[in-house]
Parts: C-alpha cells; structure tokens; sequence
C-alpha cells in the first residue's frame, strides 16, 4: 500500500521525488561520474535528447542534471553524467551502488530530432557539453539511415578531461561519422589537435544550406563558434544550443534559470540562435 501511494503521487505531482535505485556508477574523470539509474518496476521515463531530470538526495537536496542516455537505449534505466561541484553532486559521488535517489522529471525542450531528418548534422561539445550531447548522438546514430552527413566537435582542457573516452572511440570506429577532438593543456602521448574547439573548424569542409548545428558547451564558447557557422551558411533557425547550465529548480517556480523574459526551463533549455541571439543574459 505504501509502495502504491508513492506510485501515485509520483505520477500526479512535478514537485514528488520518485524514488530510483543507483544500479552502476564508472568513474570518468577527476570530477565527473557516470551514474546508471533504475526507476521503480512500472515506470519509464520518456525522455527526449537534451531534457533533464531533477536528482536529489534526502536531507541535502536536489539539483538538474542532463540525461546523458539515448532514449533508444534506456531499457527501463537511464544515465546521468554527475559533476562533483557542488553540496548535491558531492553527496550523489559519495554514494554506492543500491542506494536510493528521487528523480523528477523529465523537464525541458528538447532537440527537435524530427526536423533533423534528412539533414546534416554538425555536434559541438566543449567540456560537460558532451554529456547532454551525447544521448542525441547515440539515437542519430541508432537511426543513422535518417540523417545525412555526420560530423562531431569535441574540445576540453586535457586528455584527462575527456569525456566518455569509450565512446569517443566507438563512434571514431564508424565510417559513418566523423570525429574530431581537441584538447588546451595536451600531456607529453597526446597526439591529436592541440588549441580551442573552434580550431577544428580548419579541419572540416562543410556547406551549412542543409546543415543543423547543436552546441553544449560554456556560452562563451557559443560566441566563438557562432561565427564560423553563420559565415558557412548555417540558418539562425538551424542551429541549436542548449542553456541547461542555468537550470535550477525546473518548474518555473525559482527564477534563477530566466534569461530577461523567458523562464529557460519552461521554454528551453534548448533553444535556437534565432529565438535567443538577442538575449544578452544567453551568452554572458
């Protein structure tokens, strides 16, 4: 009866946590851990590239984080790239396989996958970028005969900064996409582009008439790597960034995710250039 209750209110409030079981947990780098999480028999969670869940931990708190997971691959669990930062994320590291977390969700706009068909599509991702990328890229690539031409951008720090080193090579491994990968602060065996990510746009010839860009990544990456795409023909419409960085309590209820008069986790968080290019508060 218990067990009924919390099944009930988790499905008709957005502010109940349902409870979810901690099922796997890999270490990806100093500061971020992948966590694979399992809700409660019954329940899915249906998202979409680009949404994010509401994690939390009883008597600490809560705080958003991207799914990192494609929807194609969930099998009734999904996966959250966790970056140790803050009181939340410092306690999730701390935790073990078994233990419990609330979920809410999933919140948010998502990359509107459908008007990519038949499209090029061009990935950037700087630094934890990757994360929310990631679960679009992997259901591009699961339904790969539906999209064009493939390409993937991805700068961090140093190599020990990278994320999902697995997958990287993985889809490197494919003919069908293009992969290319840059680091700042390169280590002594590092042997690939050294610069900014927007270096590896010298390495890439591309027409942007039937191209889609999406970018995750610092905003004042998007400043730098905005120009190149516009000056290579890509349409305001056709690129897409996402602002999940500003996200906090989910619901439109904080105020801390609005940039001037829209509320980012009601609308976004991802966006078009052309619905935020004249936001200042979008690139600050």
């Amino acid at each position: 009866m218990i067990t009924l209750l919390k099944e009930t209110l988790s499905r008709e409030s957005i502010y109940m946590p349902t409870p979810a079981r901690i099922t796997g947990m890999r270490s990806l780098t100093q500061s971020e851990t992948l966590f694979q999480v399992e809700l409660p028999s019954g329940f899915h969670l249906h998202h979409r590239p680009g949404q994010f869940v509401e994690l939390s931990v009883i008597g600490v708190g809560e705080a958003p984080i991207s799914v990192c997971s494609s929807p194609t691959r969930s099998n009734g669990s999904f996966e959250l790239c966790v970056r140790a930062v803050g009181k939340l994320t410092n306690a999730v590291h701390k935790l073990a396989a078994g233990s419990t977390v609330g979920i809410r969700g999933p919140f948010g706009r998502s990359f509107p996958v459908e008007r990519f068909h038949g499209r090029d599509i061009l990935f950037v991702a700087g630094g934890l970028g990757l994360a929310p990328l990631r679960s679009l890229i992997d259901e591009v690539m699961d339904h790969r005969g539906m999209f064009g031409r493939v390409i993937l951008l991805v700068g961090a720090r140093s190599p020990g900064d990278l994320l999902f080193p697995e997958d990287l090579s993985r889809w490197a491994a494919r003919e069908d996409i293009e992969v290319h990968i840059t680091v700042e602060r390169p280590t002594e065996d590092w042997v690939s582009n050294v610069g900014v990510i927007t270096t590896l746009f010298n390495k890439i010839d591309y027409q942007g008439r039937n191209m889609v860009a999406t970018i995750v990544g610092p905003p004042v990456m998007y400043k730098f790597v905005l120009p190149d795409l516009l000056a290579h023909g890509l349409a305001d419409s056709d690129i897409w960034m996402s602002f999940e960085r500003q996200m906090k309590c989910g619901v439109g209820k904080c105020g801390h995710c609005q940039m001037h008069h829209i509320y980012t986790c009601q609308e976004g968080p991802i966006f078009s250039y052309q619905e935020v290019k004249h936001l200042e508060e979008a690139f600050a």
